[in-house]
């Protein structure tokens, strides 16, 4: 009975979450203003990093990298898009240089600056449902580690980890589900 019910689902499109993106025009590695509205239509992930990270921010670009490898080998497209949570040392330049030691392919692929911490902290949280809490002693910012998938309409519908153990082929599914 179980087994019926999980091969039924199985091609259904990912909806583990259904929290709407606040609406957001921020500034990429480029320095090209990209906004929630640039992204409507298209299927696109997210996490949160920032260039000075000590801990899990090199592991989520690189995971960030390779998946971005397997979906063009996979041919399923999607939009990816890493927020800085240290706007104010992450200009576009220092998020470019960051993002080129990964080997990112910037076609698909944004890194976004050019708010004020408040800002993107009040974004993350009410987007994400993702604290953000900047560590007094070490000036790290203590953030998320998830990937999160948003759908064509710009709602977060699941959510993976984005550093140990990183399901690359549940979100390539994930993500062609959502393009049929």
């Amino acid at each position: 009975m179980i087994l019926g019910i999980a091969t039924a689902c199985g091609n259904s499109k990912p909806n583990q979450l259904n929290i709407p993106v606040e609406p957001f025009e921020f500034i990429n590695q480029d320095e090209e203003i990209v906004s929630l509205s640039d992204l409507s239509g298209k299927v696109w992930i997210a996490d949160f990093v920032f260039t000075h990270c000590i801990t899990v921010c090199p592991t989520m670009t690189a995971n960030m990298a390779e998946l971005q490898k397997r979906l063009k080998k996979a041919g399923a497209e999607a939009e990816l898009v890493s927020f800085s949570v240290d706007p104010e040392r992450d200009d576009p330049a220092a998020l470019k240089s960051y993002l080129e030691k990964f080997d990112a392919e910037f076609s698909n692929w944004h890194a976004l600056t050019g708010y004020e911490y408040e800002e993107i902290k009040s974004f993350v949280l009410k987007s994400f449902k993702s604290p953000l809490v900047v560590d007094a002693a070490s000036e790290q910012v203590i953030h998320g580690t998830s990937f999160y998938l948003v759908d064509q309409s710009g709602t977060v519908v699941a959510k993976y980890d984005g550093t140990t153990d990183t399901p690359y082929d549940k979100i390539i599914k994930d993500v062609k589900a959502l393009q049929r």
